[in-house]
């Protein structure tokens, strides 16, 4: 089964990056739009406590993290791949460092300010996930000149790379596009100052059109309901098994439980797949049955239950 289902909202800049690669492959998918903060208890059957966004659903699977949601789709649906240059190993380091430091960046400058329309929580929520204790909308406030001068920086290390090509691996779209577009529609969208910071970057405009001709594919809407009552009528795959080589000696079948170093909650069950990339365990859930769930390495912990 392949069908897709995204797990997202409108204004998520990491679902937005995933949109730009469902637009890239020019995929079908359906939509559901799920609450910002917790509690969210029409996802949490599916993904057993991740509560990260987005999340991509097909049947049974469950793959959780931007990482795993653009390695699984180039995996089931290799063409037009991701990776027009070939370059697999630098573009997954390329996203490493944007939805680290980069992302970090632009957060500290979008919750510098008020913003208006927010769920209630919304703010104290985020501030839990990104960044140190302690840290206020008034302290980034007043680094918002540095942290600007900090992007700065690196959006003109973007537009030099898109000083003789039309997008960021040569003349085709790829994965390296949205990792980066994501943070360019991030901060003209929540950052007041975005639209003027842009400015000066003219490859990054030029380009940021190009992404936008692209669109997201083609998208239709389901509800959460529905996303549901399909997963518990499929199956997940089987998974690939336990690499022999992995360091952390773990067998399969073994319970664990995994976390990302940004949140706490953990997602436990049997572990079906550890390889160098990706952790996949499977768990039972009363509405939806037996699901698969899978999740990257880089940036998760796992324990042995």
């Amino acid at each position: 089964m392949n069908d897709l289902i995204l797990h997202h909202y409108p204004p998520s800049p990491v679902s937005e990056k995933v949109r730009v690669a469902l637009g890239v492959k020019n995929l079908s998918w359906q939509s559901v739009v799920i609450p910002r903060i917790p509690p969210k208890p029409k996802l949490i059957p599916l993904t057993g406590g991740f509560r990260l966004t987005p999340v991509m659903q097909i049947g049974a699977d469950i793959y959780c993290d931007s990482q795993c949601i653009l390695r699984e789709l180039e995996r089931r649906f290799p063409q037009p791949t991701l990776f027009p240059g070939g370059d697999r190993g630098p573009v997954w380091g390329l996203g490493r460092w944007l939805d680290g430091e980069v992302f970090t960046n632009v957060l500290a400058l979008v919750f510098a300010e008020d913003m208006p329309g927010l769920p209630e929580g919304f703010a104290e929520d985020r501030f839990s996930l990104y960044f140190n204790p302690g840290e206020t909308k008034d302290s980034l406030a007043d680094r918002l000149p540095e942290n600007l001068a900090l992007l700065r920086s690196q959006m003109s290390w973007v537009d030099n790379m898109l000083a003789d090509r039309s997008f960021l691996s040569g003349e085709a779209p790829g994965m390296s596009d949205a990792y980066v577009y994501y943070l360019v529609w991030f901060t003209r969208e929540r950052f007041s100052g975005g639209p003027s910071f842009l400015q000066e970057f003219e490859n990054i405009l030029n380009w940021e059109m190009r992404i936008k001709e692209i669109g997201h594919g083609q998208m239709s809407d389901i509800s959460a309901d529905d996303a549901l009552e399909i997963a518990r009528r499929n199956k997940p795959e089987a998974g690939q098994g336990v690499d022999v080589m992995d360091p952390m000696d773990l067998g399969r079948n073994a319970v664990v439980a995994i976390s990302s170093k940004q949140s706490p909650d953990e997602v436990v069950g049997n572990l079906i797949t550890l390889s160098a990339n990706e952790v996949t365990v499977l768990r039972e859930d009363s509405k939806v049955g037996s699901v698969a769930v899978h999740l990257p390495r880089v940036g998760y912990h796992i324990r042995e239950v």
